[in-house]
């Protein structure tokens, strides 16, 4: 792959239609359209409306970028099988992106948990260091953090529920982040990756879903049953 790659990112992980066309070290058109359904039929049309803005062609692409979530079932769905469609028919390699990774980027942090919103009131959470992954994500509630959690002191909080994450551990935390670039960070990472790893030697694209550990007890105790008085 060329040093400065032509890369068509998109993503439809949570409620929105996403797309960004990265060239040559620059965003050269993109664009965000917020959406709960839909994101299926508006998809190519977007990637179509995107490269014609940036005067590009599918044959002039080098890779694909997808985001693989956490997210929505059906839109990380629809993202991730567009994305492997086109590489297949472009024989280009795609690349996956996860929100964690979209979250943490650029931030210089030594220790820094990133958390995204999960049901129930519960988050999802991965540790970086300096840009990095380190191990996999994992789903907690926020006020269980210390017991779930092992991080340094140092460590900066960011995302959904941060404040809380951060008062449980004793740890510092960032506003939540309105990212209003999603689709130009997940090309910049994945530019990111295929320089530092080859795209070709990178796994194909699927969706995060990120479970427990373990299962757990239910958080309220179970009602006591009388004895019948007769």
């Amino acid at each position: 792959m060329r040093p400065d790659p032509t890369i068509l990112a998109f993503d439809t992980s949570a409620a929105h239609c996403a797309a960004a066309l990265l060239c040559g070290g620059t965003i050269l058109a993109e664009q965000t359209t917020a959406m709960k359904k839909g994101q299926a039929e508006a998809l190519m049309d977007m990637l179509n409306t995107t490269l014609s803005d940036a005067h590009q062609s599918y044959d002039m692409l080098d890779a694909i970028a997808v985001g693989l979530g956490p997210g929505n079932f059906t839109g990380i769905r629809i993202s991730v099988s567009a994305a492997r469609g086109l590489a297949l028919s472009l024989n280009i390699p795609a690349i996956g992106v996860t929100q964690f990774e979209v979250m943490a980027y650029d931030d210089p942090s030594d220790a820094l948990l990133v958390c995204l919103e999960a049901p129930r009131g519960q988050i999802y959470a991965q540790r970086f260091a300096q840009g990095a992954r380190i191990g996999a994500p994992f789903q907690l509630w926020p006020e269980d953090a210390a017991e779930t959690v092992q991080v340094s002191l140092d460590t900066h909080v960011v995302g959904a529920q941060a404040d809380v994450v951060a008062a449980h551990l004793g740890c510092r935390s960032y506003a939540c982040r309105d990212l209003t670039d999603i689709p130009a960070r997940i090309a910049r990472i994945a530019a990111s990756k295929a320089a530092s790893a080859g795209a070709e030697m990178l796994a194909r694209p699927a969706p995060l879903y990120v479970r427990p550990p373990d299962a757990a007890p239910p958080r309220q105790a179970a009602p006591t049953i009388l004895p019948d008085p007769t």
